[in-house]
């Protein structure tokens, strides 16, 4: 898929497409720059005590990694599977 087609994907379609292929891939930097991430884009979705709560606990952080499909975190990290799915499309 080229970026326009990836574009009009929804933020839920965007995160199972960079999950799948970075866990079939086995990208370990993908992931975890998800987890460095999650806290500025729970911020950014106006989740602030979630964001205090992600950067005290790492299993809290990969909770949140594979359950960021959806509402505003979802489109917090739009951009960042947008750019994960175009490089290696």
């Amino acid at each position: 898929m080229d970026r326009t087609e990836l574009e009009a994907l929804s933020s839920k379609e965007l995160h199972d497409l960079a999950i799948r292929r970075a866990l079939e891939h086995v990208d370990v930097a993908f992931l975890w720059k998800l987890i460095r991430e999650v806290p500025a884009a729970q911020a950014a979705a106006g989740n602030v005590d979630a964001a205090e709560t992600d950067v005290m606990s790492l299993s809290s952080l990969l909770n949140d990694v594979m359950e960021s499909d959806e509402g505003t975190l979802a489109e917090a990290l739009r951009p960042v599977y947008l750019n994960y799915l175009t490089k290696h499309s």
